[in-house]
């Protein structure tokens, strides 16, 4: 017989999983639903040290006394955190760890990172750790559910019942990192994917194929997926077909994603066959100098400093990835061929590693830019800004106050507001938001044809906002394009395309 370890998300406890249960046990199964301390008719258990390990304690008392010699042990939201901290510690007795639109954490990751309402994110962060009066978060009003994940699907009643049985939730359980000693990694995992938060099977396909090495583990032949049509509570909105998933989970069914190359997508060649020039590496920036003036180039330029653009890379990206992305052939191409046509090519590395990270981030990219502006080979008037694909969010400062030296601003395949499936962003990094300040800066935007339907959103909403306040948008369309087309997709569409939005770039630059 297989047993389910059923452990809810924030707020709730194990009367959330009724009617699942019950359908799980007319099924054959062994069932029990998880009530964290503090949480359901827990509450009044909890204290100012009521944390992570409190919750992982908790889990592992049920697992210790489980006598069903399958266990399947199910995460939902910060639910996981709890879940892979006792597997951790009693992987011997797991057989598969379901992910039920949760996030995918690791050692020394804490909850807290991935929470979407950014008032209660900031709250915590300020606390720095430290306990107070303040160590429980107040469970959400009905009106306030959908700051914590999508609530699509989600009947009235259900709602309610949602709201009237939410308890506060201890601070210390979002704060406290996970500690994890790698076992854990070894068991069979399942991923849930509730399509209304965000997140689908074909989003997480296109991860794995991008080649970054911390998606890579989604290709394993122990990794399932499914999709359920619904929000961020399926165990309300849909108990029928959540059930028949976590069944079909426990045997090992499942979609799995294969990765189809062994080069990553992102370490492929240059869409263009560009010349290949020295480099200069100053710190986190590196500069590609023309050798002589392009053709069409004024005298001033010839004889005097150069225009700069600056091209900024996505992610985040792992802090010890190797290539860094100055080094991938998609920005060296950019770089070369920026200073082919007589204008200095800058890349850099920046340090958005996580999505904590985009303050540090875009601190890295306003130091480079003063670097630049003191070079004196550099007009320091004539600068471009180029933003690719997660690293389009940093795009938001400069078009909230667009300096008189920002000539203009590209952004390819760019993601422009914050991706809720992916976790919380700081607000400040909304483009679409931002652009609305812009006035008459001229921006070029490649747009894919083939992007994931989350990003996309972003760009429409970016669109949408640019033309209601009539902003200068000039869109180049590459309608056969992936996300990271330069060197996914070696076609005369992707040629043309990227040739396009450089000559454009350049124009406003020399204009």
């Amino acid at each position: 017989m297989t047993a389910f370890v059923l452990v809810s998300g924030c707020f709730t406890g194990g009367w959330i999983w009724q009617e699942v249960a019950d359908r799980l046990r007319e099924a054959g199964a062994e069932v029990h639903p998880v009530t964290l301390t503090g949480m359901g008719d827990r509450r009044d258990e909890a204290g100012p040290g009521t944390d992570l390990e409190t919750h992982i304690e908790d889990v592992l008392r049920l697992i210790d006394g489980v006598d069903a010699p399958e266990v399947v042990i199910v995460g939902h939201d910060y639910g996981i955190h709890p879940v892979l901290g006792a597997a951790d510690r009693r992987p011997e007795r797991i057989t598969r760890i379901v992910y039920l639109d949760a996030g995918m954490h690791q050692d020394g990751d804490a909850a807290l990172q991935l929470v979407p309402d950014q008032e209660v994110r900031r709250r915590l962060l300020d606390r720095s750790g430290q306990a107070g009066d303040d160590w429980l978060i107040p469970a959400p009003a009905s009106d306030e559910w959908q700051r914590w994940g999508s609530t699509a699907g989600l009947p009235d009643e259900a709602l309610a019942r949602l709201t009237r049985h939410a308890a506060p939730q201890p601070a210390g359980t979002l704060t406290r990192p996970l500690r994890l000693s790698g076992a854990v990694a070894a068991l069979p995992t399942t991923g849930v994917l509730c399509t209304g938060s965000g997140l689908t099977i074909a989003l997480i396909e296109d991860m794995v194929a991008g080649g970054l090495p911390q998606f890579q583990a989604l290709a394993d032949p122990e990794v399932g997926f499914f999709e359920l049509a619904t929000g961020h509570w399926p165990m309300l909105s849909c108990p029928d077909e959540l059930t028949e998933v976590l069944l079909r989970a426990a045997v090992g069914e499942g979609h799995r994603i294969t990765a189809t190359d062994t080069v990553p997508a992102y370490l492929r060649p240059f869409v263009l066959d560009v010349p290949e020039r020295p480099r200069e590496r100053v710190g986190r920036i590196d500069l590609y100098i023309p050798d002589e003036p392009a053709e069409g180039a004024g005298a001033a330029e010839a004889e005097g400093p150069r225009p700069a653009v600056m091209f900024v890379h996505g992610g985040p990206v792992p802090a010890d990835i190797q290539p860094t992305p100055r080094d991938w052939p998609t920005l060296v191409g950019y770089g070369r061929y920026a200073a082919s046509l007589g204008v200095v090519g800058v890349t850099l590395d920046h340090r958005l590693h996580g999505l904590d990270d985009y303050g540090r981030a875009a601190e890295d990219v306003a130091n480079a830019v003063e670097l630049l502006r003191a070079d004196p080979r550099i007009d320091p008037e004539r600068i471009a800004l180029w933003y690719f694909s997660g690293g389009g969010l940093l795009l938001a400062d400069w078009l909230a106050e667009p300096p008189s030296w920002l000539r203009c601003a590209a952004a390819t395949y760019p993601v422009l507001a914050p991706l809720p499936a992916r976790g919380a962003v700081d607000p400040r990094f909304r483009p679409a938001a931002a652009v609305s300040a812009a006035g008459p800066l001229p921006i070029v935007l490649t747009r894919v044809g083939l992007e994931t339907a989350e990003i996309a959103a972003t760009v429409e909403e970016f669109l949408a906002a640019a033309k209601a306040c009539g902003a200068d948008v000039e869109v180049i369309d590459v309608p056969d394009g992936h996300h990271g087309f330069e060197t996914i997709d070696q076609t005369e569409q992707s040629r043309h395309a990227v040739q396009r939005a450089m000559r454009t770039v350049l124009s406003h630059l020399r204009g």
